[in-house]
């Protein structure tokens, strides 16, 4: 219970620090860069070096790949019936293929499944953001750019500088030859800050004006995102046999609403913004029901 009390208060929180401008309108910059340098890198550390790998523990990260990969076909077929532009178009594929694993996910794991299942979160969490950064930045670039052209070296770049993606694999690696066993009270101090600091921040970015218009688009994209994308991984579950906490873990973080980074690169792509920030903010509200059904769900099949 104290878990979904911690989310409510932090995103309400935030929400009404920026309703009452008690609070600079770009502090979220701060915090993210906070979670990012140094939570997030600090969750690796805690968890990854005692997950015990096995071959189902490839299944989030090929179940990650393919919901982006679904969501550009759905998203194309979908767009072309009704006329949308590729900006259009790439600005629903990326806000509708990429879940919101960590400032979203990570609390609400704990609070669904309990904090020792963060490990399998974390592949999830970090393989997400491989995809956003390889397959959603193409389909940023096509639809903002006349072009439509991005280079490798690009990708390379925005993969081998992100602090999450490079403490992931420093835990990795480094957790083969160091005991990390002295550090784990400092990784756990830090790791505890992710949740309550990202989803304050989320409550300072949440924005619904001018909704109304957009709610075609907006309900297309959360029933992939929310409904049809979990739907996948659960069917590609059962195909493939997988059960038990890596099956139960890789469907709800499938579930879960649309990632805010998305919104970082609209923005710097000049996609439509105000649709992109819209999804994210209805579907995070969206999202806390949808993802109890699906706890339900998952419960009920694994």
């Amino acid at each position: 219970m104290v878990n979904f009390v911690l989310i409510a208060v932090c995103i309400v929180a935030g929400m009404i620090f920026k309703a009452t401008k008690s609070i600079h309108p770009d502090a979220h910059k701060g915090i993210n860069t906070w979670i990012l340098y140094l939570a997030l890198p600090a969750v690796s550390f805690k968890y990854l070096p005692k997950v015990h790998w096995t071959t189902e523990m490839f299944f989030p990260i090929v179940a990650t790949f393919l919901i982006a990969v679904f969501c550009f076909f759905f998203m194309m077929f979908y767009g072309k019936s009704k006329g949308y532009s590729r900006r259009s178009r790439s600005t629903m594929e990326l806000v509708s293929g990429y879940s919101n694993t960590s400032f979203i996910g990570f609390p609400l794991i704990a609070a669904f499944y309990g904090e020792s299942l963060l490990s399998i979160a974390i592949i999830c969490d970090q393989t997400m953001f491989f995809a956003l950064s390889t397959l959603g930045i193409i389909a940023a670039v096509k639809g903002g750019s006349k072009s439509g052209k991005v280079s490798a070296l690009f990708i390379l770049k925005r993969l081998v500088t992100f602090p999450p993606l490079v403490g992931c694999i420093a835990a990795l690696v480094l957790s083969q030859f160091i005991d990390f066993t002295l550090a784990q009270p400092f990784f756990d101090k830090l790791a505890a800050t992710v949740s309550p600091l990202a989803l304050f921040s989320v409550g300072l970015q949440l924005k619904f004006n001018g909704w109304k218009k957009l709610i075609p688009q907006m309900s297309v994209s959360m029933l992939y995102k929310l409904i049809l994308a979990p739907a996948i991984v659960l069917g590609l579950a059962l195909l493939l046999g997988i059960k038990g906490d890596v099956a139960k873990i890789t469907v709800f973080e499938a579930a879960m609403p649309t990632v805010v980074t998305s919104s970082i690169i609209a923005e710097q792509f000049r996609l439509n913004t105000k649709l992109t920030n819209l999804i994210i903010g209805f579907s995070i509200i969206v999202g806390f029901l949808t993802t109890a059904i699906w706890y339900e769900i998952i419960d009920l099949i694994f």
